[in-house]
């Protein structure tokens, strides 16, 4: 279970490091990189379903 909830951060960092490159590839080439937004976007998505997934899973054992 504590994998789990580190798990979820991982998605945090993933996150923000594909916006990070869809910054960097958009100041230095003019270009849009719009894989990854996407991945970012998602992954971002992913921490928050899944930290509210965790939480219900929690309450519901107790």
């Amino acid at each position: 279970m504590r994998y789990a909830k580190f798990f979820q951060f991982v998605y945090l960092v993933f996150g923000a490091l594909f916006i990070y490159d869809a910054i960097s590839k958009y100041t230095t080439n003019g270009e849009i990189a719009y894989p990854s937004i996407l991945l970012g976007v998602v992954a971002i998505f992913m921490f928050f379903f899944r930290r509210k997934f965790m939480k219900k899973f929690d309450n519901k054992d107790q």
